[in-house]
């Protein structure tokens, strides 16, 4: 879920920290991208007539089909993509995958309903609701990026939270996920849509974590609060209290501790035994590798591996794995020669104005006096 409604609050009240971009745009750039909400957009999207790829053993290739395909369109833009994969979930998340687990049950019985009703577009409706990443998907996915030469971390807990720790760090420029937590965790740039733009005919969001902080007003502090009062995946959120009136609380009492003071319980009762500062701390102290230990590396792809991996039984076209894996090489001799703004400093190129020449006037003493001193455009 990430922070309920973040995106279009943050839209309204922090517009300035927000970019369209084209994908072309982050060439050379090395960027975190959350592996399991990939696998998860392509076990939705990579279908054949409504339904997941599979191999001949009827299982699924839907996250693989997506995972190659999308992954050379990354690298032939010029990006760098190293992918991160979720560890074991925190504790206090228990209560959010709970939820999740319910609603696909709620979903098997419609998909049933709908399948014995033979109503087509519900049994597509309700199929898509039962998706979900398995550790199987992930393992395929991991070893198909080894043959690809793509570096991926796994991370000890959650995936969006490496990634903030990866851009802080300075080893990669942005996180790539549609979770607006990222934001939460620390993440300098957040980019959406970046492995389903093209598909999806959509712009890269750009979102930057300084500008919000500016724009809102708010410290990293305040902000993780007021993710919290929106809704996160650790915590339930107060009931009553919707993105207006989490950032209205927010800026008048600067923390979640002076909101509960000053609340009406009565009108606004917060959960039972809400946990807000375990959950602050989860964000603030996340669970993540050091960084310091982490080697990035791309290599070349082992085309070989490749085939051997996804034809025959997984029924890839040969030629156009061979022709991917060539596509993979000859995207690499471009991506090594990084950005300009890597190397140079960019300095503005609007031209100064030239200072009006000094004139000379005679004074009533007969002595000369300047006219007055030239002043160029502020710098």
């Amino acid at each position: 879920m990430g922070i309920l409604n973040l995106s279009k609050l943050l839209a309204d009240i922090a517009p300035n920290a927000i970019k369209e971009n084209e994908i072309k745009n982050y060439f050379g750039r090395k960027i975190a991208v959350d592996a399991s909400m990939c696998l998860y957009q392509f076990l939705i999207a990579v279908r054949s007539e409504g339904a997941q790829l599979t191999s001949v053993d009827g299982e699924t290739t839907s996250h693989l089909m997506g995972t190659f395909y999308r992954t050379i369109r990354l690298i032939e833009n010029g990006i760098k993509p190293v992918y991160v994969f979720d560890g074991k979930p925190p504790e206090m998340k228990s209560g959010e995958l709970g939820k999740r687990a319910q609603k696909r049950e709620e979903a098997q019985k419609a998909l049933d309903k709908a399948t014995e009703a033979g109503n087509e577009a519900d049994i597509e409706k309700f199929s898509r609701r039962l998706v979900k990443v398995t550790s199987h998907h992930a393992s395929e996915a991991k070893q198909l990026l080894s043959l690809m030469g793509i570096p991926f971390i796994e991370a000890p807990c959650e995936a969006e939270a490496q990634c903030a720790a990866l851009v802080k760090s300075g080893k990669v420029y942005a996180t790539a996920t549609e979770d607006m937590d990222a934001l939460t965790f620390g993440s300098t740039v957040l980019l959406r849509h970046l492995t389903v733009s093209e598909a999806r005919k959509l712009p890269i969001q750009e979102y930057h974590l300084d500008r919000v902080l500016d724009e809102t007003g708010l410290s990293q502090k305040q902000f993780i609060d007021l993710c919290i009062l929106m809704g996160c995946d650790y915590v339930d959120s107060i009931r009553g209290i919707g993105p207006k009136k989490a950032i209205d609380l927010i800026k008048q009492h600067k923390s979640i501790e002076q909101i509960l003071e000053s609340l009406d319980h009565k009108k606004y009762p917060p959960p039972e035994n809400w946990n807000y500062e375990g959950a602050r701390q989860l964000f603030e102290e996340p669970d993540v590798m050091n960084t310091d230990i982490i080697d990035l590396k791309w290599t070349d792809p082992d085309e070989d591996g490749l085939v051997k991996f996804l034809c025959g039984d997984k029924q890839f076209n040969e030629e156009r794995v061979r022709n991917g894996a060539k596509k993979l090489i000859k995207a690499r001799g471009t991506t090594t020669q990084g950005r300009l703004d890597g190397f140079f400093k960019v300095l503005s190129t609007t031209p100064k104005r030239k200072a009006p020449e000094k004139k000379e006037t005679p004074n009533k003493r007969g002595k000369a006096s300047t006219g007055g001193k030239g002043r160029g455009r502020p710098k």
